[in-house]
Parts: C-alpha cells; sequence; structure tokens
C-alpha cells in the first residue's frame, strides 16, 4: 500500500477551510469555502484515477470527526462511498471514540502501525485534509505520493499544508493537469529517499 495525501491548496500553501465557511474557524480564519469557486467536473475522474481502486482512508482526528460528521448530515453518494471504504484514523487518545463504520484507530506508536500498513497488499492509504498528520509523517519518507489541488487564489492567512521543519524534502512533478477553472491538478512523488533522523517529538494526533 502506498500513502497518498489529496488537498486543496491555495497559492501561499493554505489549506484551511477549502469547502465550507464553517468547516474550519481555528485562529480566526474568515475565508472558509474558498475553493468551491474553482470547482471543475474533472476533478472527481482524475481523483479517483489517482487514489485507484480498493484504497483505504487515513485521517488525523480532526478531519475524520469534521468530514464523516458533514456528510452523514449532508447525505449522497460521497457519504456512501466514506461510510462503506476502511478508515484509519490517527489518535493520541486511544478512548476515542469512532461513530463511523470501518473505522480503525492508530494510537500507539503511529509510524510503525503506518510503516506496517504501507508494506500489505492493496490499494492506497489515502489523506484528505489532516496536515497535522501529513507534516508529522514527512520526515519519516511515509508520504509516497502527493496530488495538490492548487488553486489559483493567495488568502494571506490560514493554516498551510506544510510547516516548519529542518529538513529539506526534495520532490519531483509526474503529472500536471490544470482545469479549465484554472486548478493545476499537480501530482508529486518522493526524488529521493531523505538520509538522517527525523526530528525528535513528533506529534502525529
Amino acid at each position: 500500500m502506498r500513502v497518498l495525501v489529496v488537498n486543496h491548496v491555495s497559492l501561499d500553501g493554505v489549506m484551511q477551510g477549502p469547502g465550507r465557511p464553517d468547516e474550519d474557524t481555528r485562529d480566526g480564519f474568515r475565508h472558509g469555502g474558498w475553493a468551491v469557486r474553482d470547482n471543475d467536473s474533472a476533478m472527481g475522474p482524475s481523483m479517483s484515477e489517482r487514489m485507484g481502486e480498493g484504497f483505504s482512508w487515513l485521517f488525523g482526528r480532526r478531519s475524520y470527526e469534521d468530514m464523516l460528521t458533514h456528510w452523514n448530515r449532508v447525505g449522497g453518494p460521497f457519504k456512501e462511498g466514506l461510510n462503506r471504504t476502511q478508515k484509519y484514523v490517527v489518535t493520541s487518545n486511544p478512548d476515542t471514540r469512532l461513530p463511523w463504520p470501518n473505522s480503525t484507530p492508530l494510537t500507539d506508536d503511529i509510524t510503525a502501525q503506518i510503516s506496517t500498513l504501507r508494506e500489505q497488499p492493496g490499494g492506497n492509504l489515502v489523506i484528505m485534509g489532516s496536515g497535522q498528520l501529513v507534516r508529522s509523517l514527512l520526515p519519516y519518507g511515509l508520504i509516497d505520493e502527493l496530488l495538490l489541488m492548487i488553486h489559483p487564489v493567495v488568502l494571506g492567512s490560514g493554516h498551510r499544508l506544510f510547516g516548519r521543519d529542518d529538513q529539506v524534502h526534495q520532490w519531483k512533478l509526474v503529472d500536471c493537469t490544470p482545469t479549465a477553472t484554472g486548478v493545476l491538478m499537480a501530482t508529486y512523488q518522493p526524488a529521493h529517499i531523505s538520509s538522517g533522523l527525523p526530528p525528535e517529538g513528533v506529534d502525529v494526533r
């Protein structure tokens, strides 16, 4: 299995609250729903093709709760797809309640558990949202591919996909498809395996 990140980002790297105004208002974020204007019918098939068949979701706890709560309230085919698909949820609290079907918590030695999942046959492990989880896995070389939908907007504030890090992560562009709305669907894979040890105290909640 490979770990594949799928996320909307602005030109200045913001990933916070792309889908709706109330999605993520942490730190007074006022631009929620910024990605909706650029939706394009080509995005869905392109994402499905890249994610592949038989994939599983890999979420941080916050993204899991927000996404599943929203889509189970709204309904529709995405709700059914989310509920049917296996979901692995990273959480620091072993007592975290995971109310949606096919949900498995990952609580102890997260990097070891995800490394074990990567060695198993099957489809991709797909991360959507979950910026903290993405940033925590990068130093360990546990991200196999990035599919970034880069929107033609500068937000100026908001939580970014990539934060401060004392390591360089080099990526190579393997595919780039523009949509009619100006979004670049860019796929990256690691250019090489990073040497050295990851920083201490990585938080993968």
